[in-house]
């Protein structure tokens, strides 16, 4: 006959097995986890470095320079600033045929250089006061070398003051005409102030 307190004591022990059972099962495999990623993780060295690369916080990837596309921006550019034209006055207000010539001479040298240089220019000869004698047809001692700079190099041209003919007109009591490469402006002195302030570069013989 089965002593009935060995009975109780086998039956609890196989229900204390049966409960232990499951959760230390559950921690093994847990164990078992970790270290089978952290063996991955050793054997893909790649794959953890990548891993780490893309975690680092506040790493902005677009941020990347692209030197094909800088270069390709400097070439947009570089036209645009070459394309900026270079302007320039000359201002005459005197009737001594040197300085006429050295006004001439200076408008000439300018355009030619930045002819060679393949880059734009204007060049504004602006007479006034007796300067004005430099574009008379009557008067003017550079009337030749005038008709031929203008030929050679339309980016001159020459300004007249219209105050200037008008008083000259009224003091000799005659038309005061001008050489065909002169056009009238109202005033030279306004002529040649407008254009500093649009931002003309200004020369005086």
């Amino acid at each position: 006959m089965i002593n009935p307190k060995l009975a109780m004591a086998v039956i609890s022990g196989l229900a204390m097995l049966l409960l232990a059972g499951p959760n230390a099962q559950a921690q093994q495999d847990n164990q078992s986890i970790p270290q089978a990623s952290a063996k991955s993780q050793a054997g893909n060295p790649k794959h953890s470095s990548a891993h780490k690369q893309a975690g680092k916080p506040g790493q902005n990837h677009t941020g990347k320079r692209n030197p094909a596309s800088e270069g390709a921006l400097a070439q947009m550019i570089k036209p645009e600033v070459a394309s900026k034209p270079h302007r320039l006055i000359l201002q005459v207000n005197s009737n001594e045929p040197a300085m006429m010539n050295l006004a001439l001479n200076n408008a000439t040298n300018v355009a030619q250089y930045y002819r060679d240089l393949g880059e734009p220019v204007s060049i504004e000869v602006v007479t006034f006061g007796p300067g004005l004698h430099m574009l008379r047809e009557d008067t003017s001692p550079v009337k030749p070398r005038i008709e031929v700079l203008a030929m050679s190099h339309p980016e001159i041209s020459f300004k007249a003051c219209g105050n200037t003919q008008e008083n000259m007109h009224k003091a000799e009591n005659k038309d005061i005409r001008l050489i065909p490469q002169a056009t009238v402006v109202k005033s030279g002195v306004v002529r040649v102030m407008e254009l500093q302030e649009q931002g003309w570069s200004y020369v005086k013989p």
